[in-house]
């Protein structure tokens, strides 16, 4: 039998054991946190499910970009009150009169760029800043123009929350980046009537453009540059919001 003298020491060192301590962390995850977990398992196996039922099984292989959209957590690049729908097969209101693209649509404009690790690519719309935040994701050097001031700040915050590098700025995307280029990769989320020209010249020999043309009806053009001229590779019938800025001049 423990006297009381022992018995209240070591109920003193219990008390103030980091075992102990540790144990009240826990409790308090449990049971102020756990909600959030179940969420953040949600979601997760909501961006499995479109990777696979959305995106795979239309035909898009490239390991790179299936990877990134696997872990690159899309919710939190839209509105709160959207944030259940994030990985729905369509596209989202993101405010500012803007939307983030159907996955699908990510997936199939990153994979046609045909880039790899280390290659240097402009982003014309950072809209929500999920696309950069793809191409971040599969180790590409990003370079993004917003023209609509909001969504750009609003991106860059989320962007540098979850640890991508992005480079962004504020700005009209027609004229593109040319201190950073020539690119290796251009990809455009806003349809001008025709392809901007400095696009065209930011653009690296052997490099790939992934632009929608048009105003009411819009082809999602892959251009690949040779020998200085664009030569169109494939096209698809999209709709985006019209290019603003010089664009519409």
């Amino acid at each position: 039998m423990i006297s009381t003298g022992i018995a209240v020491k070591e109920r003193e060192r219990w008390l103030d054991s980091p075992r102990l301590r540790f144990a009240i962390v826990l409790m308090f995850c449990f049971g102020a946190c756990g909600s959030s977990v179940s969420e953040q398992d949600n979601f997760a196996a909501s961006r499995m499910a479109m990777v696979a039922d959305q995106i795979e099984s239309r035909g898009i292989d490239d390991a790179a970009v299936l990877a990134a959209m696997r872990v690159v957590p899309r919710h939190e690049f839209v509105p709160r009150q959207y944030q259940g729908e994030a990985y729905a097969d369509h596209p989202l209101p993101i405010g500012e009169e803007q939307t983030i693209s159907q996955p699908y649509i990510v997936a199939y404009m990153t994979a046609a760029l045909r880039v790899k690790k280390g290659d240097k690519v402009l982003e014309v719309g950072t809209g929500s800043g999920y696309q950069a935040a793809v191409l971040a994701a599969m180790g590409v050097k990003v370079y993004t123009i917003e023209i609509v001031a909001p969504l750009a700040r609003r991106a860059k915050e989320v962007l540098t929350r979850l640890g991508y590098a992005v480079t962004a700025k504020v700005g009209d995307g027609y004229d593109g980046w040319a201190e950073h280029g020539p690119f290796d990769g251009i990809i455009v989320t806003a349809a001008p009537s025709m392809i901007p020209a400095p696009l065209k010249r930011q653009l690296k020999e052997g490099g790939r453009m992934v632009i929608p043309v048009g105003r009411t009806f819009q082809d999602l053009k892959v251009l690949r540059k040779a020998k200085g001229q664009l030569v169109e590779e494939q096209t698809l019938p999209v709709r985006f919001v019209p290019m603003t800025g010089k664009a519409k001049q």
